[in-house]
């Protein structure tokens, strides 16, 4: 059986990929193979991978609103968009989850120019700067070009002092975040140049998808039991992850919500944070 991949490319059908993805979304064994069961009965040769993983999502929220949440994640973080503003402050709060103090949009003058910086780091008293480079499409991959542009404007900001977190301190880390996935010559030439990389699926075992569920931030848009108006609207007022929607609840009635629905997505919400067990 072969399907067809969001760039057009004809694989062949990975039933065992889709499994594994079914259950890091926390489905039990049963529920998985139910999905499975119903999804093998609707394939056909040239299927978009983009109709399968449509039918798992819609399959998975039948089951359970959390288990569908996290198997959409990374749709969620895409949702971000499309310029990216958004995915900059869902990756300040990921940093500030670490232990990082943070910083967003701001504009320093490097040696030679001026630079608008994405997100700005503090810790232990040493500052970074971090490069978000966010991708509307799931195929689309960072490549080396990026780290070699952003090293050049890292090293224009190194050179000079300033006020920053109520210090005076010199920029000394560089950080490049995607939500998508780096290329191979981007990791070495980032790895061979002491920039730290962040994407979908790097580092291994401690990359965006597994820091986001180990910290259980994930974003507002990643929640089954809102609209994708209702969604826009939270974002706007700065509402960017799940965790801030239980100490901002006033937001989900000045929204237009109902008291149900303000109760199913506080419960989703939950339970997606790890506040309630299912």
């Amino acid at each position: 059986m072969k399907v067809t991949k969001y760039s057009g490319e004809v694989v062949t059908f990975e039933k065992d990929k889709l499994k594994k993805s079914l259950f890091k979304s926390g489905a039990c064994e049963a529920d998985v193979n139910r999905v499975l069961e119903t999804i093998e009965k609707q394939l056909y040769d040239g299927i978009p991978t983009k109709k399968i993983y449509k039918m798992a999502f819609q399959l998975l929220k039948k089951i359970d609103n959390v288990h569908a949440a996290k198997y959409n994640l990374r749709s969620a973080i895409m949702a971000l968009g499309p310029a990216g503003f958004y995915f900059e402050k869902f990756i300040a709060k990921l940093f500030q989850m670490e232990g990082f103090e943070t910083m967003t949009n701001l504009t320093l003058n490097g040696k030679c120019v001026s630079h608008e910086l994405d997100v700005l780091l503090r810790k232990d008293e040493k500052i970074s700067m971090v490069e978000c480079k966010f991708h509307s499409s799931q195929d689309a991959k960072t490549d080396v070009k990026v780290p070699m542009y952003i090293l050049s404007r890292f090293n224009d900001l190194a050179v000079n002092e300033y006020s920053l977190f109520n210090q005076n301190t010199k920029i000394s880390k560089c950080r490049i975040v995607t939500n998508n996935r780096f290329t191979e010559d981007a990791i070495q030439f980032a790895t061979c140049s002491n920039m730290e990389l962040l994407s979908w699926n790097y580092p291994v075992g401690n990359s965006l998808k597994n820091k986001v569920d180990f910290y259980h931030i994930y974003p507002v848009t990643a929640l089954t039991t809102l609209t994708l108006l209702e969604k826009d609207k939270l974002l706007t007022q700065n509402i960017i992850t799940a965790k801030e929607l239980l100490t901002n609840k006033e937001w989900l009635n000045k929204i237009g919500l109902s008291q149900t629905r303000i109760k199913n997505v506080l419960k989703e919400t939950n339970q997606l944070c790890n506040i309630l067990k299912h």
